[in-house]
């Protein structure tokens, strides 16, 4: 089976950073993307934005406070996840989200230099995966739990 998702987007604030008891880095950031759609009755174009929580766990985290702010543009690949929990009026709750296992920061940078890969690592106990094109930029490793604290 395969939960995989792809998003190019721009972000919409500056990331959430959490750092758990344990020392774990984890952010949290809104991701936009808009498809642009033609409509033929009346000869316009139409964009219709989506907004994405993106959850990004240690290295990525560090990845993101560091370099990702409001307005950059990112891709993002991740598997969905689904939470459910009970709000301060006791109404549960759904939220699904992406937890990033691959972000590249897209654009221009500042200095004039291309775009930028980091990659989670699989963990030792990860089942393994197919290979893997060697990365552009430094890999950050995988070393953590996989449950989110938000």
């Amino acid at each position: 089976m395969v939960n995989k998702v792809i998003l190019i987007g721009n972000v919409g604030m500056d990331p959430e950073i959490r750092t758990l008891e344990s020392g774990v880095k984890v952010a949290r950031l809104r991701l936009a993307t808009t498809e642009r759609i033609f409509d033929r009755q009346t000869n316009e174009t139409k964009e219709l934005t989506e907004w994405h929580t993106v959850t990004l766990w240690r290295g990525l985290a560090d990845v993101a406070d560091r370099f990702v702010h409001k307005g950059s543009q990112i891709y993002v690949e991740g598997s969905l996840r689904t939470r459910e929990w009970t709000d301060r009026d006791n109404q549960k709750r759904t939220s699904v989200e992406i937890v990033a296992n691959d972000m590249k920061l897209l654009g221009r940078r500042s200095d004039g230099s291309g775009q930028q890969q980091y990659a989670q690592q699989p963990s030792a106990a990860a089942p393994s995966r197919a290979p893997q094109p060697a990365p552009a930029a430094p890999v950050v490793p995988d070393d953590g739990p996989d449950d989110l604290p938000f």
